[in-house]
């Protein structure tokens, strides 16, 4: 998990506005066109966990958030005419989905625009000082581990998942938000930045500051261990 990686095809395809690949989510939209309710079963088995997980970050209960995944969905057969791909389908249903997160998280009075976790604590560092030698060049004092070492399967251990669930529950919303995305729906920064309303720099900070966390809950488990 690296930020500065290279993007992949389908985001560079996405920033030159160039037209996207035929895809398994252009079969999907096809078929809805055409009111193929296998289609519209398949696409919602795909995206619904995922999207109820996402309301969450915006809502306070799990009854909330689950209305808003049935409203999001009323809003894609209704507004299914009116998309014209300039995003992925995904994209467009995550869109709809955060806005009515938002509202309905501004009627029960907990919404905080994401951005505002990228830019306030601009300044903090997201590894304790204390890790590092200096002046003047700051090498580390207490190198992290290397995980490419471990065997996968203490890696994904129960314990090892159970760990990083905590961790990612104890971030602020927005670092959920683009954690979520970015590393366990795999899309690309453009995706999520189109989604979450988010700058691209303000993606990377959270990004980055989401994963640091949840690494060193890891790193904190095994130094335990």
């Amino acid at each position: 998990m690296v930020d500065d990686m290279p993007m992949a095809d389908d985001e560079a395809i996405e920033s030159q506005g160039q037209p996207r690949p035929a895809s398994l989510e252009d079969a999907l939209l096809d078929g809805l066109r055409r009111g193929d309710e296998v289609a519209f079963e398949s696409l919602i088995d795909r995206h619904t966990p995922a999207m109820l997980r996402l309301a969450l970050f915006y809502v306070p209960s799990l009854a909330i958030a689950e209305e808003v995944v049935q409203e999001t969905w009323l809003g894609v057969v209704r507004g299914l005419g009116s998309f014209e791909g300039r995003s992925s389908l995904r994209t467009w249903i995550f869109r709809i989905l955060i806005n009515k997160a938002k509202a309905s998280g501004v009627a029960e009075r907990r919404t905080l625009p994401l951005a505002a976790e990228g830019d306030g604590d601009a300044e903090a560092p997201s590894v304790d000082p204390s890790r590092f030698r200096g002046p003047p060049r700051g090498y580390w004092s207490s190198p992290p581990n290397y995980w490419d070492e471990l065997p996968e399967d203490r890696l994904l251990a129960g314990e090892t998942l159970a760990v990083i669930q905590r961790a990612m529950e104890s971030l602020p919303a927005g670092q959920q938000a683009v954690f979520e995305l970015r590393d366990l729906q795999q899309w690309t920064s453009a995706e999520v930045c189109k989604a979450l309303g988010l700058s691209e720099g303000n993606q990377r900070v959270l990004l980055h500051r989401a994963r640091t966390r949840v690494r060193s809950a890891i790193e904190e488990y095994f130094d335990a261990r």
